[in-house]
């Protein structure tokens, strides 16, 4: 699995002129499943995402964790994240998981943040979306196991 996260103001998915997904401040995460990963990969990254502190504390350092602020989640699935242009001009995407098993542990890995009382929203497994993102900082960071 691979996420790219990123410290939002604010950021939305939007699928046919409609907005299905939208947070304040938080995090957005743009997650991306492989083959072979499994329910370890995404309870790893799901405390990750929880408890990495990438938001500033009154003298201003990264100290606090997206829970501690109370802030919220974005999670938006993306095979592309998997995508590999090493050769040629067309990216290949043979390590992405087969959809049906990436959309079962995309859920699972929403489930995970959602146990933990976040507030989270997401986008709509593979369909085309227009995700907007308000990168506070900007802060982004690429996260995988």
């Amino acid at each position: 699995m691979r996420m790219v996260i990123q410290r939002v103001t604010e950021a939305s998915v939007t699928v046919n002129d409609q907005v299905i997904g939208q947070i304040g401040k938080g995090i957005a995460v743009l997650l991306g499943v492989a083959k072979g990963d499994t329910e370890k990969e995404a309870d790893y990254l799901a405390q990750k995402l929880i408890n990495l502190r990438i938001f500033e504390d009154d003298a201003g350092k990264m100290n606090r964790s997206v829970q501690e602020i109370g802030g919220e989640v974005l999670v938006v699935s993306q095979f592309t994240l998997l995508g590999d242009c090493r050769k040629g001009r067309r990216p290949g995407f043979s390590n992405a998981a087969p959809p049906e098993e990436a959309d079962r542990l995309y859920l699972y890995f929403v489930e995970q943040l959602r146990t933990q009382g976040l507030h989270i929203e997401t986008g709509q497994f593979q369909a085309m979306m227009l995700v907007k993102i308000y990168n506070d900082g900007p802060v982004t960071f690429v996260i995988e196991n």
